[in-house]
């Protein structure tokens, strides 16, 4: 279910993207071929920018890349550790609640006075607005998901894995995911000797 939700989130994210890019390449072209301008690159820019921050934002928990300042943390007591681990995902997930109750209202009042964007194009916001409140839905979603196991796992002692799911990444764990991705990406399958020599020397 995580890496389904993974690659359709990253797949999506990818794609405004590249339909971003070839717009600005033919805007590009347009313009200095026939001295003429579609002007809304910049405004579809801004609104590609708006959603995918709110998709980036359900990838990074997903992934557990969302920054923890963990300086003091492995010196805590483990079960303060754990503690601060639910609680961290707890207060995330009221957070995202939030964003998407607040941004909900954004798009009410956008619907009531009939905003339109102060361009050329005179957009509606309430499309992209629209579009922009989903990703912050899915965010508040997935938020309220990864708390309720924190609480679930809490609640039923399991301690090592709560931490090991929802404590800070460790360098180790970083390091085993960049290898892994090369892996993945390398045309043979094999590890490149670098980091074949990196696993050896690890083991």
């Amino acid at each position: 279910m995580k890496d389904s939700i993974e690659r359709w989130l990253g797949t999506l994210f990818g794609l405004i993207f590249v339909a971003l890019s070839l717009l600005v390449a033919v805007e590009t072209v347009v313009r200095k071929a026939f001295n003429f301008s579609l002007q809304g690159a910049d405004e579809l820019g801004g609104y590609a920018l708006a959603i995918c921050a709110t998709i980036a934002f359900s990838l990074a928990l997903i992934g557990r890349t969302h920054i923890r300042v963990d300086v003091f943390h492995d010196r805590l007591p483990p079960a303060l550790q754990t503690g601060l681990n639910w609680l961290s995902a707890v207060c995330l997930a009221a957070f995202a609640v939030l964003l998407a109750s607040l941004a909900w209202f954004v798009v009410a009042d956008s619907r009531s006075y009939q905003s339109v964007s102060q361009t050329p194009w005179a957009t509606p916001l309430v499309y992209p607005q629209t579009a922009w409140l989903i990703g912050l839905v899915v965010f508040a979603l997935v938020s309220v998901g990864v708390a309720g196991r924190a609480t679930v796992l809490l609640l039923r002692g399991r301690i090592t894995e709560l931490n090991r799911d929802f404590g800070p990444r460790s360098t180790k764990e970083e390091v085993d995911e960049e290898l892994e991705d090369l892996k993945n990406r390398s045309t043979d399958g094999a590890l490149p000797p670098t980091a074949g020599a990196a696993t050896g020397a690890r083991a």
